[in-house]
């Protein structure tokens, strides 16, 4: 392996964006309510963000939890959620669109790729939803978009790698295959020579209990019960462990 592959960490506060930059990540992916797959952070987090860390700043750009077929008012949002990222320093966004029948709904996606310009733009794992992935490289493609978040329409990249690497073929240089999902430090090697991708998405964190001493044992604020007394983080050490992996087996 000649090359080695660049990561991106998905991270939802300050403190594992931190982290992910001291652990050698190329670029984070900013998200808020992982639990729901990620949606677009507030302008707040994002500013924040921005200004601790100096690794590429990649923003998702996802109105609500759920499907990925939008209506106009959600696009709208999008749209504006699109100029707050760009204000606040975002290097690139993230974001993806799909119609009722599972196919890239490519015009609407396109005209928010060229209002995300200068930034770069990931089509996300939308892509992994449609109905023909091999047809729906094409049609990404054609958004304009710059890089395509994939695993391979399975669960995990590891289940979908030879359809990812599939992709990478297929793409002949139009667009950068990024594969992610359940991917870690002791199979991130060899997903990478199976598959050919130059990017690898991951998510790294690790959970910790609440700081909080009183704790209401009768109710729970979220959908998930007792997520109120845990938080999950990224730490530098296995982001690191992540990066010397990759790079052992490159060398």
């Amino acid at each position: 392996m000649a090359e080695q592959a660049l990561i991106e960490i998905c991270v939802d506060s300050v403190a594992s964006a931190v982290a992910a930059q001291q652990g050698g990540a190329t670029r984070i992916e900013l998200c808020s309510d992982l639990i729901e797959g990620g949606i677009t952070p507030s302008a707040g987090l994002i500013g924040v963000v921005r200004a601790r860390v100096s690794i590429g700043l990649q923003v998702i750009i996802r109105p609500r939890g759920g499907d990925f077929c939008y209506t106009d008012e959600e696009i709208e949002i999008m749209r504006r959620d699109i100029a707050v990222a760009k204000e606040a320093g975002a290097d690139g966004i993230v974001l993806g669109i799909l119609d009722t029948d599972g196919h890239v709904d490519v015009h609407r996606t396109r005209q928010l790729v060229e209002l995300a310009r200068p930034l770069n733009v990931t089509f996300h794992r939308a892509f992994d939803m449609a109905a023909d992935l091999f047809q729906s490289l094409d049609d990404v493609c054609a958004t304009g978009a710059d890089r395509l978040l994939t695993s391979g329409g399975e669960q995990t990249s590891l289940q979908g790698a030879e359809t990812i690497a599939a992709l990478v073929k297929l793409a002949r240089g139009r667009i950068a295959i990024m594969a992610g999902g359940g991917i870690g430090h002791l199979d991130a090697a060899a997903l990478i020579e199976r598959t050919g991708v130059h990017d690898i998405h991951v998510g790294l964190s690790t959970p910790f209990p609440s700081p909080m001493r009183y704790r209401n044992p009768r109710l729970s604020i979220g959908k998930v019960q007792g997520l109120e007394y845990e938080r999950a983080q990224v730490l530098k050490e296995s982001v690191r462990s992540l990066h010397s992996a990759i790079s052992l087996a490159s060398s």
